[in-house]
């Protein structure tokens, strides 16, 4: 196998700093870039050597490693080496124990060998691997992540798909993952399950505080009256003043998300005036005499 100087291919001194790895990278990607070069094999394969390197370099710990391996045996650009002989088991197929996770990006071989997931207790830098990571997602609802669920999840890891039971802590928010050790899933690594939350139409979430739409017909908000809201606990009489106008909100104190920590915010319930479906004969003459009063009112103002 040959050893790649990721350094070289970037142009850049051992010594880079992070911005001029950024900046001797962003250089070259515009260069080679596949759009500008197209048909031009040797460009494109220069592209993916520029960005596996980037891959390493770019990345805190990724150098380290790569550097403790190269300082450690004073390899050079293209030089061959035998991974065997460096703590690599060799299955007789000139294939060694890392996974392809890289393989998908176009990364090589060599590549994948140091960052791609090693199968054996101690690797050539004299500590455990990073266990393999898998990550996949799952919706739930706001409500659901206040009182806490139960989901499962199905994913597919090469030509396996495996289904896992999922326990979503309660009080946990949109963004934030859920570790689950890979041995539940019968595989060898973490799995990482991001939580997203569902949109509605009616409720959202702000931070810690529950934005929740209410429907009000017009004489309701014109002359206040009492509506009961449901919580994501319970119910509760809100009192809805007169004159209320459509998109203003009321704020009920500690009735919001409550996050893992026991922080709990505010529930804001916001007015949305409608008209009932469908309108009675007395209803169509109210609003018609209301619809004349206006007129009037408007008619005198511009007397």
């Amino acid at each position: 196998m040959q050893y790649k100087d990721y350094y070289k291919i970037l142009g850049v001194d051992k010594n880079a700093s992070t911005d001029e790895i950024k900046k001797a990278y962003r250089k070259l990607a515009k260069k080679y870039h596949p759009d500008l070069n197209q048909g031009n094999k040797e460009a494109q394969e220069k592209f993916k050597d520029i960005n596996e390197a980037y891959e390493v370099l770019g990345d805190e710990n990724k150098r380290k490693k790569y550097d403790t391996f190269g300082t450690g045996y004073n390899f050079s650009h293209g030089q061959n080496f035998d991974p065997s002989q460096f703590g690599f088991q060799n299955f007789g197929n000139g294939r060694y124990t890392y996974s392809t996770r890289g393989a998908g990006r176009g990364f090589s071989d060599f590549f994948n060998m140091f960052f791609g997931g090693h199968n054996f207790g101690e690797d050539i830098f004299g500590s455990k691997p990073n266990p393999q990571k898998y990550e996949s997602e799952i919706y739930i609802t706001i409500a659901e992540g206040y009182k806490g669920t139960n989901k499962t999840l199905s994913f597919r890891i090469g030509n396996d798909t495996k289904s896992l039971s999922i326990k979503v802590p309660k009080g946990i928010l949109p963004g934030k993952k859920i570790k689950i050790k890979g041995e539940k899933a019968g595989i060898d690594g973490e799995i990482y399950i991001k939580v997203k939350f569902l949109k509605d139409e009616s409720l959202r979430l702000e931070g810690l505080d529950i934005y929740k739409k209410i429907d009000l017909y017009p004489w309701d908000a014109a002359f206040g009256t009492t509506v009961v809201v449901e919580t994501l606990e319970d119910k509760i009489k809100v009192k809805v003043p007169e004159n209320m106008e459509g998109g203003k909100k009321i704020r009920i104190p500690k009735k919001g998300y409550r996050d893992m920590k026991g922080n709990i915010g505010d529930l804001y319930v916001e007015i949305n005036i409608v008209n009932p479906p469908r309108l009675t004969e007395d209803q169509r003459k109210l609003y018609e005499q209301l619809r004349k009063s206006q007129a009037k009112g408007q008619g005198a103002k511009g007397n």
